[in-house]
């Protein structure tokens, strides 16, 4: 008999709600959930296409572990003991920078993506770190932490209520967006069409949102920096300056007027090949609107100067007076995030704390680029251990970082490799064990970053649509295993990971004098968690000391 089950949409970041038909267990239909408290019924093909998502059988269903050179199927068991006989030697020999991990773009989209790698990451102490995020949107990361102090104090448009919004970069028509989780986010444009605001949107391409803007301004590509600086440079020449309420706030606005002064719209315009009185047009339209947002994404930030482009975005939203205001571009408090601190100075925030071996690119936020992965594998330097051991989690670097061809080649002289992955792919077909997770209708689901990005403030949750098909493994276990096996926990009950950081966390917090639950005792607070496992657990902790949690009855 057919029944019918809640799930979040794990495929972008708009994050829709499901209502999914299963049929015994498998998936057979997907559509919006129209009581869904963010999405309210709206679907996209990809959430409509959920159930052939996860009955793909393309998917693994049991671990892989290379004997004789070939990948053949084996036990859980084996896998794991194959991974600690591979990876710790590495470790003990060589150091943990020697082992490398590359998390993908899916870790973001999943529970167990959330809660485990930063685990997996501080017990190894590797700075061997390489992600998605460095051929994404690093630049915006970086231009966050050093204007906000926090990386990931990224700023949203409040698409349902401003009367002005700018875009660079950003193609949502086609996209739904990107860090900025908005359901819907084309029929939230045509609706800020209908009430009366106005629409900009600047690209190199006719793209489909440009065709609906009110104005398309068609830039040279990679010029983004020069335009948005030309654009303040604008407001400051005509007096059109006016912080508002963030006065208390913001440093260095005269220094800022100085270092513009010289980026007037005609001095760019040849180079941008955008006419100076467009220019002078798009700043006073910023300024006149009652509210307005600048929104930039991927185009802006995948350019020379992205992360100076990334950090004029918000420049413009801070001069117009549209940071942290209705109407304008939003901070997001997500129901995990610290609980809100008195204002007052941070820890600051700091690049290039250490380099990659081979060319000294600097890290940001813990992580070395992507790019660099081939030649810390392949290139011998007196400065350390070449990379010998990979883990690679959601992730398929032959394909999407550059250079593929010279990456592939460097995967195979490896000593060893772990790819946590339901397929095999361009990367892990070079893994030494490969570990797959089960598909979406087999997991719980609950957006940690994408609830960080949201333009409404919302927390929601699903189990498991469908059991664990017997013989496979939930990937919060796969990743918690994986964890102990590499730092040399191999063995223990992997419920241990789960126990440690709420043990960790809760110590953290009754220290805490700004936490709701300063001076108490972590093991009471702890007795009163409530969940059918580890990672529920966890969520529960997290949503109890959030900023709309109860903080354990205080």
């Amino acid at each position: 008999m057919p029944r019918t089950a809640l799930r979040i949409c794990p495929l972008c970041e708009a994050t829709c709600g499901l209502v999914l038909t299963v049929d015994g267990t498998t998936v057979t239909a997907a559509r919006g959930d129209r009581d869904d408290v963010f999405s309210r019924g709206f679907v996209c093909p990809k959430g409509a296409s959920f159930g052939a998502a996860d009955a793909d059988p393309d998917r693994l269903r049991s671990p892989l572990v290379r004997r004789g050179g070939e990948l053949r199927e084996a036990g859980w068991e084996e896998a794991f003991d194959a991974v600690a006989a591979g990876v710790r030697p590495v470790v003990e020999r060589y150091g943990p920078h020697a082992v490398g991990v590359v998390l993908g773009n899916p870790n973001v989209h999943t529970m167990a993506g959330a809660l485990y790698p930063p685990v997996l990451l501080g017990a190894l102490g590797t700075r061997s770190l390489f992600t998605a995020s460095t051929v994404d949107q690093m630049p915006k990361h970086v231009s966050s932490g050093l204007l906000f102090g926090d990386a990931n104090a990224i700023p949203v448009p409040d698409l349902d209520r401003t009367d002005h919004l700018l875009l660079i970069g950003a193609n949502p028509l086609e996209s739904n967006g990107s860090l900025c989780t908005a359901p819907d986010f084309p029929g939230r444009l045509k609706a800020l069409r209908a009430r009366g605001g106005t629409l900009t949107v600047i690209d190199p391409r006719r793209t489909r949102t440009a065709k609906l803007a009110d104005r398309h301004v068609a830039i040279r590509p990679g010029t983004d920096a020069l335009l948005l600086a030309a654009t303040a440079q604008v407001l400051f020449e005509e007096g059109l300056v006016d912080i508002g309420a963030l006065a208390p706030h913001v440093e260095g606005v005269t220094e800022l007027g100085r270092a513009l002064r010289d980026f007037t719209p005609e001095s760019v315009a040849a180079a941008c090949e955008v006419d100076a009185e467009v220019t002078r047009a798009l700043a006073r339209e910023l300024a006149a609107a009652p509210t307005a947002a600048v929104y930039g994404r991927i185009g802006s930030c995948t350019v020379p100067h992205g992360t100076l482009a990334s950090w004029l975005v918000d420049v413009l939203n801070v001069l117009t007076g549209n940071l942290d205001r209705p109407g304008g571009a939003l901070f997001p408090q997500a129901a995990t995030d610290r609980t809100p601190r008195p204002a007052g100075p941070g820890r600051g925030f700091a690049l290039g704390r250490w380099r990659s071996r081979v060319s000294g690119h600097p890290e940001a936020k813990g992580e070395l680029p992507l790019s660099a992965l081939a030649e810390e594998i392949d290139t011998v330097t007196d400065e350390g251990e070449p990379v010998r051991a990979l883990l690679t989690v959601a992730a398929n670097p032959v394909l999407s970082a550059p250079d593929g061809d010279r990456l592939d080649k460097a995967l195979a002289s490896l000593d060893f490799m772990v790819s946590v992955d339901p397929y095999l792919n361009e990367t892990s077909r070079h893994a030494h064990v490969v570990l797959p997770p089960p598909p979406p209708s087999q997991s719980p689901h609950h957006d940690f970053a994408f609830n960080t990005l949201a333009v409404r403030n919302q927390v929601r949750y699903t189990r498991p649509a469908v059991p664990l098909e017997p013989g496979r493994m939930a990937e919060t276990e796969i990743l918690a295993r994986l964890t102990l096996a590499v730092t040399g926990g191999h063995g223990t009950d992997p419920a241990a990971v789960d126990a440690a950081v709420v043990e960790r966390t809760l110590g953290a917090a009754v220290r805490d004098p700004h936490s709701p639950v300063h001076g108490r005792d972590p093991g009471e607070l702890a007795a009163r968690l409530t969940g059918e496992n580890g990672p529920e657990r966890r969520l529960d902790l997290m949503l109890r000391l959030g900023p709309y949690g109860d903080g354990f009855g205080a």
